[in-house]
């Protein structure tokens, strides 16, 4: 930790800032004058990160001094970092995100027009993405010499935290509609998850429209037509992927700032990255970094001062003093670096936007807070073992060497290469590789089998010289199967 420093009157709120590497000191520097200029009762707790630390040979690119801070304030202001290419050096963000359980990221995008370019002139759509679960845990093995693994987890209590948190942004900040992108017409088990926990948390706010897309369709209509949605949810994969779409059709993603949200912490942060070839120059736009700080201010319940700078802001974009990354002649009257912009912003406060939609924000007690509701614990039984194994050769001969192998209480149902069933029954047209998937249940239907019976079997396996590379448990709940059917299951 570097240092202390207060701004504001009144009293202050301790927040931990980072100015990280390439332009963040520039747009922090830029971002921290105009927030103090705006009146915000701040206390800062300045702490290093990023390349520095790196540098120092930590992996995590945060040090521990700064984890101290980051858990006593509960709010981080944070400025891009750069991470050093290669292997061995972890994502700071997620590493923050997952130790400090920051489970929803909440990007507004929105655009400017006619000041700043877009096709899409009415877009004000806020785009709530699952921050700490999905294939973010980067669970990843290599198998065998063909196949890589990544495991995708969805769980039900995490689906539910920031599904509930995006009806209530949507409550708090009058929106009137949540729409859920998943792709559970495939991901029937994980994504449906998501999508049946979305429906059940909707049916709690009858006050609010909800709607359901499969994102592959919802992605090609929020680029078609943005002005249709409002308020989106989505598992971490696929909001990552489109909240960065949907700020660069808004109008730029170096406009665009987000917040992390956690029970206990809250991180905000500019999208884009630390842009090292812009670095020192004088030209980045803190715009973006700016934003973020606005959602701060409002987090910590000065929503007097977020709606102050953020008008300030908009008559800035109004008036057409643009750093150069947004600059049009045509529209644009002064093109202005880092400094200049922020004295512009600064020269505005306590005016607001005549074209732009001006802002205000709704005073509250403390930030928005979620809980989950109680559900009963399914009954859990063992139905069946499905054991990876690798192999190079057909599948017809695996099959029956495999078959051999069924006894004690486990038969062979199926086997199955990148998921597409190959025996009994296959076709000599499916592409193979070297990784099978055995699926053994019991001979009866349904009916229940023990741990000693699926050891018994991995241990028949490796005498036959087929080791399983990796097993999965096939479970029912509540006598629902908890494992996705193959053909002819």
């Amino acid at each position: 930790m570097e240092g202390k420093s207060e701004m504001g009157g009144g009293p202050a709120v301790p927040i931990t800032v980072a100015y990280g590497d390439g332009i963040g000191p520039e747009i922090m520097e830029a971002t921290l004058r105009i927030l103090q200029a705006g009146g915000a009762r701040l206390a800062v707790e300045r702490i290093q990160i990023g390349q520095a630390v790196y540098d120092k040979g930590i992996s995590a690119g945060i040090e521990p001094a700064a984890w101290e801070s980051l858990r006593r304030t509960r709010v981080f202001l944070k400025a891009p970092i750069t991470t050093p290419e290669g292997g061995g050096f972890k994502s700071l963000n997620v590493t923050v995100r997952k130790t400090l359980g920051l489970f929803a990221n909440v990007r507004p995008c929105i655009s400017y027009a006619p000041f700043v370019a877009t096709r899409h002139p009415g877009m004000d759509v806020v785009i709530v993405r699952e921050n700490e679960e999905d294939v973010y845990g980067a669970i990843e093995h290599r198998q065998t010499a063909d196949v890589m693994q990544c495991l995708k987890l969805i769980t039900g209590p995490g689906s539910e935290r920031v599904i509930r948190y995006a009806f209530e942004y949507a409550r708090r900040y009058g929106r009137h509609k949540v729409t859920c992108f998943t792709k559970d017409n495939i991901l029937k088990l994980t994504d449906g998850t998501f999508h049946r926990i979305f429906e059940e948390v909707a049916a709690e706010y009858p006050d609010l429209k909800s709607e359901h897309w499969i994102v592959d369709i919802g992605a090609a209509k929020l680029a078609d037509s943005p002005e249709q949605f409002d308020v989106i949810v989505m598992p971490n994969l696929y909001g990552d992927i489109l909240s960065d779409v949907a700020a660069e059709i808004a109008g730029s993603v170096g406009l665009g700032g987000s917040a992390n949200i956690g029970d206990q912490v809250a991180m905000f942060e500019a999208i884009h990255g630390s842009a090292p070839r812009r670095a020192g120059q004088n030209v980045a736009n803190p715009s973006g970094l700016l934003l973020a700080a606005v959602q701060m201010l409002v987090h910590i319940g000065q929503g007097d001062v977020a709606a102050r700078v953020h008008n300030a802001w908009l008559k800035t974009i109004e008036d057409g003093i643009h750093t150069y990354d947004i600059y049009d002649a045509q529209v644009s009257r002064e093109k202005v670096g880092t400094r200049e912009f922020a004295d512009a912003v600064i020269a505005r406060l306590g005016q607001r936007p005549r074209v732009l939609k001006p802002v205000d924000y709704p005073a509250h007690d403390s930030p928005i807070s979620v809980g989950l509701k109680e559900r009963p614990r399914p009954v859990k039984e063992l139905v069946g073992v499905d054991a990876f194994v690798e192999w190079q050769g057909a599948a017809e001969e695996l099959g029956h060497r495999v078959e051999r192998l069924s006894g004690e209480g486990l038969r062979l149902v199926m086997i199955t290469n990148r998921g597409t069933k190959v025996y009994p029954g296959g076709v000599p047209e499916t592409f193979c590789v070297d990784h099978w998937r055995c699926r053994f249940q019991s001979p009866v239907e349904g009916a229940p089998v023990t741990h000693p019976q699926v050891i018994a079997l991995l241990s028949r396996l490796v005498d036959a010289g087929l080791p399983a590379i990796k097993t999965e448990g096939l479970f029912t709940f509540d006598g629902k199967p908890g494992f996705s059917l193959g053909q002819g299951q």
